[in-house]
């Protein structure tokens, strides 16, 4: 593990957890993502007044049929002369019912589309701001997360507060509007018959939104063992040559196996919450509606209540019989929202550790010397200290070689130049100007870092040589792969700059993108050059080439080699070896191997033949034997 990545590192970010609601959080967060939708008030406004529209056109569709019911009866009763009069007026009965219906259909799709279009934008601008907010956070930050973990968190946690606007807020006021309207007619033409036919909604409000929650809890669990299987699916995917070349196809599938199973038994258990809040909801419902039934019967009996009326009543049971239904998605989407919410906004109000001090100035170069005056650093205030007063200079035009053994602070080193990390102690500074009261962005163009892991992305060639500066010339991006010793493989591909890498630069071999690495690293032009153990992967041929190139290139530069392999810095104007994060030995190359320290052992042995290597073993082996 290198020293830009700590042991101390975890999957998740610390105080959050995925399969847990935490209810006190559950006004705040609604709130926050209801206040995010009135951002749009035009909309909202126009969504919620055709939401009342469809209500109280709902709403007259049971004092159309009882007035019809009645009517009809009292000229039945008239005798036969009068049914053509009794038919025409059912007629324009079911006229009206079906006019209040269509308009009910036609304002239900203007709140849908309206709301829906709300709940879009919003998942828009939060799907920006949290991609902001990811570019905007320290690699510390990254260090502690897991990326999958990230992703989670931009697509299932971002759609599951965005829903909420629709499937729950515009539900809510739906059922609210509804449930008064019906509650107050119901209750104001008898109160007794008014409390009998609504006492199914309390009962099976508290089922379905008990239902609604513990779905989301159990849904949550689900959601969390699907994680494991998705991350055991892209690691074995990433490690395919592994798994194939150990034999290790069963006991993956045992892995997978295993999280399969346990998110089956959820699911299960899933189905049977839903089942008993649909069991109480139909047997409430029905309840109430056979004591409507049998006391409003009696009460059309003794004459002291109409048909008309009875089925008015029971009309406005069947209309609120759909909405109550809709508090276990009102619950669902309010829990979902909340656990979702609260672990997109956790990210989204973070406060990156590096950012630009307040009034930072651009960085205004003048010779373009670096220095380290007196650096310590730690990843973790609390935890190991990875340099101890490190100090050195390159000016331009002189290349500063950083040799050590792993975990000894160099990749470090070139972290903090660019400022991914800020120094815990000492000042690194540019021409005088300290790094961490500067611009991140110019500091950020002047610093040019080729790093170890030569990342690509599934783009052309020409695309990831020229990521740094995405207007350059074809002149520059072919001299820079020139200098990275990849222009000739380049040129013999059938579409030269226009092929594509595959992603992670799958189509090129360990050199071939570190070059290409190289190469996207010369064309910007920075005035600081650092390359971290960046020629790894590359023979000691192509090494040699591509040093001289580079050498040309970065001619007026402060330039730092950082690696293992000691031909790549031998020619550097000073080496300082690292050891536990302290500057041990410094000086040239020909002074560090007159001092017989520990560069002059690992030249020794990095240069010993291969025949001298086993003849010291051979003769080792004597010695004992005798």
């Amino acid at each position: 593990m290198s020293e830009s990545h700590p042991s101390a590192r975890g999957a998740r970010i610390p105080d959050s957890d995925p399969a847990r609601v935490d209810v006190s959080q559950m006004p705040r967060v609604l709130q926050r993502i209801t206040a995010l939708s009135l951002k749009y008030p035009g909309r909202m406004a126009l969504a919620v007044a055709c939401s009342l529209g469809a209500a109280v056109a709902s709403l007259t569709l049971p004092r159309l049929l009882g007035t019809a019911v009645d009517h009809a009866g009292a000229l039945l009763k008239a005798g036969a002369a009068s049914a053509q009069e009794a038919q025409g007026a059912l007629w324009v009965t079911a006229g009206l019912i079906i006019a209040a219906t269509v308009i009910r259909g036609l304002l239900t799709m203007v709140t849908g589309y309206q709301s829906e279009y709300v709940s879009q934008r919003v998942g828009y601008d939060l799907r920006l701001q949290y991609f902001q907010q990811l570019q905007r956070l320290s690699f510390g930050f990254h260090d502690k997360i897991h990326s999958g973990d990230l992703i989670t968190r931009g697509m299932l946690d971002l759609e599951g507060a965005r829903v909420f606007i629709q499937g729950g807020v515009m539900q809510f006021v739906s059922l609210t509007l509804l449930l008064s309207f019906a509650s107050y007619m119901m209750l104001t033409t008898d109160l007794a018959m008014g409390l009998i036919g609504l006492a199914f909604v309390p009962v099976a409000g508290w089922a379905l939104a008990r239902m609604g929650f513990l779905l989301r809890v159990t849904w949550l669990r689900v959601q969390e063992l699907m994680a494991v299987l998705t991350l055991t699916m892209e690691e074995n995917l990433q490690g395919i040559r592994v798994v194939r070349a150990f034999a290790g196809k069963r006991f993956e599938m045992g892995k997978f196996d295993k999280a399969s199973i346990d998110a089956l038994n959820f699911s299960y258990k899933r189905i049977t919450l839903r089942f008993r809040g649909v069991a109480v909801m139909t047997l409430s419902f029905y309840g109430s509606m056979g004591l409507l039934l049998w006391y409003g019967g009696h009460k059309v009996v003794d004459g002291s209540m109409t048909p008309g009326k009875l089925t008015e009543f029971l009309t406005y049971m069947t209309l609120l019989q759909t909405p109550i239904r809709q508090i276990a998605m009102i619950f669902n989407s309010a829990a979902r929202a909340t656990s979702s919410g609260a672990r997109l906004f956790e990210v989204l109000d973070m406060k990156p550790e590096i950012a630009d001090a307040p009034g930072a100035a651009p960085l205004a170069p003048i010779q373009g010397t670096l220095r380290f005056e007196h650096v310590d650093f730690a990843y973790d205030p609390a935890g190991k200290q990875i340099l101890h007063d490190v100090s050195f200079e390159v000016r331009a035009g002189e290349t500063l070689g950083i040799v050590g053994p792993p975990g000894s602070g160099k990749s470090t080193i070139a972290n903090l130049i660019p400022r991914f990390y800020d120094v815990t102690g000492g000042a690194i500074t540019i021409d005088g100007q300290d790094i961490r009261e500067v611009s991140l962005a110019s500091l950020r163009e002047y610093v040019g870092l080729v790093q170890q892991e030569s990342f690509l992305f599934d783009a052309s060639i020409g695309h990831n040589v020229a990521y740094a500066d995405p207007w350059a010339e074809d002149e520059r991006i072919v001299r820079a792969t020139r200098t990275a010793q990849i222009h000739d493989h380049i040129a013999g591909l059938r579409e030269e700059y226009d092929t594509r890498v595959g992603e992670r630069g799958v189509a090129l071999s360990g050199g071939q993108r570190q070059r290409l690495s190289i190469a996207r690293g010369v064309v910007p032009g920075p005035g600081v050059m650092i390359f971290d153990d960046s020629t790894a992967a590359i023979d000691a041929v192509t090494e040699r080439r591509v040093r001289d190139a580079l050498a040309e290139a970065t001619a007026t530069k402060a330039t730092i080699i950082i690696a293992h392999r000691l031909s790549s810095l031998m020619h550097a104007d000073q080496i300082i070896v690292l050891d536990e994060g302290r500057v041990t030995e410094r000086g040239t190359h020909e002074e560090l191997v007159k001092a017989g320290g520990v560069y002059a052992d690992l030249y020794e042995l990095q240069t010993r033949s291969d025949a001298e290597a086993v003849m010291d073993e051979d003769a080792a082996l004597a010695e004992v034997r005798a």
